[in-house]
């Protein structure tokens, strides 16, 4: 999925650009309305990031245009942030709105909420406790569902999950998860692995109050079998 996020702040839109990528989004940029509206012509586009004060025409103008042809998601940014601004914004088709000053994961979180909102995740069909697997791994789609519910994973709890869910029961050790896992991994810590179990857990949890990612202490983690 590709966000385009349109702003004249570099300090705004680089910072922005490194936390949508880190979250697994593609991201491209721009400045001003006008190369906006020539970008999202071209297509390819999926969520516009887009700033109310851009140097040669307004945030509200930019929507109003691409809303003649387009119902691409628009997510507001703007240092007014007024109920009239608000109201103005919404109404124009925006999905979202965000004041400034504002943290880049609170505007990934609000894109996540609003690509949930408009394209929610179809629950597994239900079966008989018996006959249902725990785990469901759809790699077109890279996501994978636990007890029925698709978790909401990023890039690397994915390849994690999957990695383990393709050896249950065995275990693997720190060196051989950054391997497989970390294409960089000589340039990473193992650290990074205990980080990623823990929040993998926490989701996995969220879900069923249980443990199945195991820890074998100086072996490395598996996932239990069954």
């Amino acid at each position: 999925m590709k966000i385009l996020i349109v702003d004249d702040e570099p300090a705004i839109s680089d910072t922005l650009a490194y936390t949508l990528r880190a979250d697994g989004f593609a991201v491209d940029s721009c400045t001003l309305g006008g190369a906006a509206l020539q970008r999202l012509g071209a297509g390819g586009i999926d969520f516009v990031v887009l700033d109310v004060g851009l140097p040669d025409m307004s945030g509200f103008d930019v929507c109003r245009a691409l809303r003649r042809t387009s119902d691409i998601p628009v997510l507001f940014l703007t240092a007014r942030s007024d109920e009239v601004d608000r109201i103005v914004g919404l109404e124009l088709g925006g999905d979202d709105y965000v004041a400034k000053p504002f943290s880049p994961r609170e505007v990934a979180s609000r894109i996540r909420a609003i690509l949930r909102r408009l394209h929610p995740e179809p629950r597994l069909p239900s079966a008989p406790a018996a006959e249902t697997a725990r785990f469901a791994i759809d790699r077109a789609g890279l996501r994978i569902a636990y007890c029925g519910q698709w978790l909401n994973l990023t890039r690397y709890e994915y390849l994690l999950l999957a990695l383990l869910l393709e050896r249950p029961g065995r275990i693997l050790s720190r060196p051989q998860i950054m391997e497989s896992v970390w294409q960089d991994g000589g340039e990473s810590l193992e650290r990074t692995v205990d980080t990623h179990i823990k929040t993998l857990r926490g989701k996995l949890r969220a879900v069923r109050d249980e443990e199945v990612v195991l820890t074998h202490r100086g072996l490395g983690y598996s996932i239990a079998a069954g």
